[in-house]
């Protein structure tokens, strides 16, 4: 019967887990809240300006903000369905990092203008969609900027609405070819590139705004403590998905070892290179992880740790194992025994989950490489909001593509010189010998 099983689901695991996930979510939304409590709450994140960092869980309660993960999770589906591309790795990154930022800052009305933007560039290059479904889809970290500016343009409402949208069709346009460009920047050792190339574009938009005496602020709505409930529902939820996987891998655990010497280097698709059954046991074991750090700092299960945590699950098929995140997790932890922060200050639990965008660096350089990258990380990541007035939802991608920027070429640079005094010595004995 097993064996039945696996062939019926063979090529499609990821795509039923994957609706299997909205289903739970939209089960989890209606336990939680009756339709009309999820209809208010739908309405108030709708409307509600949601710059980093917006808690959804707070501002709206668990069942309306579940209900709209579900909604987000299920768009991003659809659309890649429409486009009839295969379930990866890279798919599974840019479903759960949508389903995750959907607890705080996404939502499906405010992520469409950046579609829209991607979808007419798409044209304007006379190529498929298909080709630009993903950009489109991470592109969407700049929603907050869409809604910030319907309120606060000093026109009338029809007039905000009017330019924020034009603005996040821009924002849709310009992000292809800018990601391009800064994925060269970090060389692929950030696994959040889209999080750079939004950043700076966030940050022109700020200096724009600034120039005509409007300023954008941070917000900081966040719900405190770790319901049991919740806490019991994540761990059972990865543990699914480690059986799930396990069990399509007839149970072989072996397979993991060959996954987790992967350095991690975009483009390392996991699905593509490893197969998606493996891939779906380094995701459950990913998400226990970082839910375990949460649980042991005595950490909050907030709407941002949540979707920080969905995130680096999806990522645990596209460049994220234990054996390259561990290092930078405890250089984040780390660094908070040699600053002012500390393990449960809320930047700090969402960037050490985040960190993990870090990962390939101890994946090619080693353990000490990559507990720097999270020590450097740490201290950037609290700096880095502040230039974008919170518009940019991958602050922590931001972060990490500048530590990635600045300690890559160095690592290279340390090792390059390393292998060179040693060959020049090496050679030097030869004569001796």
């Amino acid at each position: 019967m097993g064996e039945n099983i696996r062939k019926k689901l063979e090529g499609r695991e990821l795509f039923v887990f994957s609706v299997a996930t909205v289903l739970l979510l939209f089960a989890a939304a209606l336990a939680l809240a009756p339709p009309l409590e999820l209809l208010r709450g739908m309405a108030t994140i709708i409307l509600t300006r949601d710059a980093l960092v917006t808690d959804y869980f707070k501002l709206a309660g668990f069942g309306p903000a579940f209900f709209n993960a579900g909604l987000v999770l299920g768009l991003g589906i659809l659309l890649i369905r429409r486009q009839k591309i295969p379930f990866t790795g890279l798919t599974m990154a840019v479903l759960f990092i949508n389903a995750g930022f959907a607890l705080f800052g996404k939502n499906p009305v405010n992520v469409l203008p950046m579609l829209l933007g991607t979808w007419l560039f798409a044209r304007f290059h006379r190529s498929g969609m298909n080709r630009y479904i993903y950009t489109a889809l991470f592109g969407s970290c700049l929603a907050p900027m869409v809604t910030e500016l319907v309120y606060l343009l000093p026109f009338s409402f029809a007039l905000n609405l009017t330019v924020a949208i034009t603005v996040g069709v821009f924002a849709g346009f310009v992000l292809p070819p800018l990601s391009v460009h800064t994925a060269s920047m970090h060389m692929g050792y950030n696994l959040f590139n889209m999080g750079f190339a939004g950043g700076l574009f966030a940050f022109v938009m700020v200096c724009v705004l600034q120039s005509f005496g409007l300023e954008s602020n941070s917000v900081f709505i966040w719900s405190y403590g770790r319901p049991r409930w919740l806490l019991v529902g994540l761990c059972m939820y990865f543990l699914a998905a480690f059986l799930f996987g396990l069990f399509l891998n007839n149970w072989k655990l072996k397979p993991l070892f060959k996954l987790m010497q992967h350095p991690g280097r975009a483009v390392a698709d996991f699905v593509l290179m490893d197969g998606a059954p493996i891939t779906l046991v380094n995701m459950g074991i990913v998400g226990l992880i970082c839910t375990a750090y949460i649980l042991l700092i005595g950490g909050d299960l907030s709407g941002p740790v949540v979707g920080a945590i969905l995130t680096s699950f999806g990522f645990a098929a596209f460049g994220i194992h234990a054996r390259n995140y561990l290092p930078v997790l405890l250089g984040v932890f780390g660094s908070t025994f040699f600053t002012h922060m500390l393990p449960t200050t809320a930047g700090m639990q969402m960037g050490a989950v985040f960190a993990a965008g870090l990962s390939p660096v101890a994946g090619q350089f080693g353990i000490p490489a990559g507990i720097i990258a999270g020590m450097l990380h740490a201290t950037v990541v609290v700096c880095t909001s502040s230039l974008y007035g919170g518009l940019n939802l991958y602050n922590n991608g931001f972060s990490t593509g500048l530590v990635a920027i600045v300690l890559v070429p160095t690592l290279e640079s340390f090792i390059k010189g390393h292998k060179l005094k040693k060959s020049q010595k090496k050679a030097a004995q030869q004569p001796q010998k």
